[in-house]
C-alpha cells in the first residue's frame, strides 16, 4: 500500500506542475498580446499552441467586450479549480492508503 500512496502523491505534484507551468504559459500568453510582437516568432507560436486548446473552450462562451477578451480569466480558474480539486483528492487518498484516518 505504501507504493500505491507514493505513486498517488507523485501523481499529485505531477498535476500540480502542469496546472501551475499551463497557468504561466496562459499568463506569458496575455501578456505578449499587449506587447508589439512578431506573431511568427517561434515563442509566440509555442505559447499558442500550447494555450490555445485551453482557451477555445471558453472562447465558445461570449465572454468579449469590445476589444476585451475575458475568456483567460475563466481558464485561470479552470486552471485554480482543477488543480487544488485533484491534487486534494490524490493527497486525500494517499493518505488513507499510508493507513491514516
Amino acid at each position: 500500500m505504501f507504493i500505491i500512496a507514493e505513486i498517488l502523491k507523485a501523481l499529485a505534484m505531477l498535476v500540480n506542475g502542469i496546472t501551475t507551468i499551463l497557468y504561466w504559459l496562459l499568463f506569458a500568453r496575455i501578456i505578449v498580446s499587449w506587447m508589439p510582437v512578431d506573431p511568427y516568432s517561434s515563442i509566440v507560436q509555442f505559447l499558442y499552441q500550447v494555450t490555445d486548446p485551453i482557451l477555445s473552450w471558453f472562447r465558445q462562451i461570449p465572454l468579449r467586450i469590445g476589444a476585451i477578451d475575458f475568456s483567460p480569466i475563466l481558464a485561470f480558474i479552470f486552471l485554480y479549480f482543477v488543480n487544488r480539486v485533484l491534487v486534494t483528492i490524490l493527497l486525500t487518498i494517499a493518505y488513507k492508503f499510508q493507513g491514516g484516518m
